[in-house]
C-alpha cells in the first residue's frame, strides 16, 4: 500500500485565494463573423540562445506546470541510475491515452521492478481514450491506477525507488528521497526556485516553476547529447509520439509532424516544447482550458521560423454549429492572427 496525506478543507473555510495576472489574449474564439470569446494567458517563445522572441503576459509569474514538467521528473528517476528502454521512458513522461500499448508497456515497467499493479499510487480513472474507456468497461473492469494517464510516471517512480532501495509505500510523500531528487531537478532546469508545492491531480507532488522556466527545461532537454539523461528522454519521446500521449492527440501529432519537437501538454492549459537547436515554447491558458493550447502553440513555433510543409491538422481547432465547423479558434499572435487582432506582447 502507498502512504499518502490529503488535507481536508472546509467549504466555509477556503484556503486564501493569490491573485494572478490573466496576461493578454492567447486566442481568439470566432463564430461566423464575430468573435465570441477569448482565451487569455502567458507565453514566451526563445531562440536557439535562450533570448526572447515573444513574450505574451507575464510569463515570469509562478504557475503549476501540471503533467508539462513530466520530462523532468522522469529526469531525475533515470539520473538515480534507472535503465529503461526507449518505450518506457516514453510512456514515463506520458499523459497516456490508456490505450492496449499505454498498459502494457507500464506493465512492463513494473514487472521489470518486481512490482505488480498494486503497487501504484496514482488515482484510479478509466482511460482518457473514449474508445479504451468503452473497450476496459465492456470488458468488466473498473476505473484503475493503471488506466488512469498517470501511471507511467508512478510506474518509473516506483521503479527508481527499487533500483536504489528506497521505500515504495511512501513514494509519493514531499520528504521521499526520490520526490527530493524531483525538485532539485526541477528546479536545476528551470532556473526557478520551487516557490509551491500541493499535490497534482495522480496524488504526486505538483512544483511551481514559471512559464520562462517551463520553456527554459524543454531547451535543456531538446539539446542534450545523446548518451545523457537528458538527452534520452528528448530521443524517446520523439521516437515514441504515441506513447506519449495517445491517438487522435494533439502532442502526438506536433512530435510526428514538426521535425525533432519535444512537446508535452498539461491540465489546466499548459504546453511546453522544444526544438533541436534550442528553439523552445511555453504557455499558460489562464481559464485553465485546453481548446486553445494547439492554436497557440502552433502560432509559437511559427513565430519561431517552423513553417509547415502542409497545414498541421493538430493546430486546426474548428467551432461546431449544428454539428459542423462554422468557426474557429485562432490565435492572437503570429502569421495566423485574425487582421483585427492587436498582437499581444512584444518580441525583442
Amino acid at each position: 500500500m502507498v502512504t499518502t496525506t490529503s488535507t481536508r478543507v472546509s467549504p466555509v473555510d477556503p484556503p486564501v485565494a493569490v491573485p494572478i495576472d490573466p496576461g493578454q489574449p492567447l486566442a481568439w474564439v470566432v463564430r461566423g463573423d464575430l468573435t465570441e470569446s477569448v482565451h487569455t494567458g502567458h507565453l514566451v517563445a526563445s531562440d536557439a540562445d535562450g533570448r526572447e522572441v515573444l513574450r505574451v503576459g507575464a510569463p515570469e509569474q509562478v504557475m503549476f506546470p501540471r503533467s508539462s514538467i513530466k520530462p523532468v521528473q522522469a529526469l531525475a528517476a533515470l539520473r538515480t541510475g534507472l535503465d529503461l528502454t526507449s518505450e518506457q521512458i516514453a510512456v514515463g513522461c506520458a499523459s497516456h491515452s490508456g490505450e492496449e500499448q499505454h498498459l502494457e508497456t507500464v506493465r512492463s515497467i513494473l514487472t521489470g521492478a518486481g512490482l505488480s499493479e498494486d503497487d501504484l499510487g496514482n488515482t484510479p480513472d478509466p482511460p482518457l481514450s473514449a474508445d479504451a474507456a468503452r473497450a476496459w468497461r465492456d470488458a468488466g473492469h473498473a476505473p484503475s491506477a493503471l488506466t488512469q494517464n498517470c501511471s507511467g510516471k508512478h510506474a518509473l517512480m516506483l521503479a527508481a525507488c527499487v533500483h536504489n532501495d528506497w521505500p515504495i509505500d511512501t513514494y509519493l510523500q514531499p520528504d521521499h528521497p526520490l520526490q527530493q531528487a524531483i525538485a532539485a531537478t526541477v528546479a536545476e532546469l528551470t532556473g526557478e526556485p520551487v516557490r509551491h508545492t500541493a499535490v497534482d491531480g495522480c496524488g504526486a507532488p505538483l512544483l511551481s516553476t514559471t512559464t520562462t522556466g517551463l520553456a527554459r527545461a524543454f531547451a535543456v532537454l531538446a539539446t542534450a547529447g545523446a548518451d545523457s539523461p537528458e538527452g534520452r528522454i528528448a530521443a524517446a519521446m520523439r521516437r515514441h509520439p504515441h506513447l506519449v500521449g495517445g491517438t487522435g492527440r494533439d502532442v502526438t501529432a506536433a512530435m510526428q509532424q514538426v521535425p525533432g519537437l519535444v512537446a508535452k501538454d498539461g491540465a489546466e492549459g499548459v504546453y511546453a516544447a522544444a526544438l533541436p537547436d534550442g528553439r523552445a515554447v511555453a504557455l499558460k491558458i489562464a481559464d485553465g482550458a485546453s481548446r486553445p493550447r494547439a492554436v497557440a502553440l502552433a502560432a509559437a513555433l511559427r513565430v519561431l521560423g517552423e513553417e509547415p510543409d502542409r497545414p498541421w491538422d493538430w493546430a486546426r481547432v474548428p467551432v461546431l454549429g449544428h454539428g459542423r465547423p462554422v468557426g474557429q479558434v485562432r490565435p492572437a499572435f503570429g502569421p495566423d492572427a485574425p487582421p483585427s487582432a492587436v498582437t499581444a506582447g512584444s518580441g525583442r
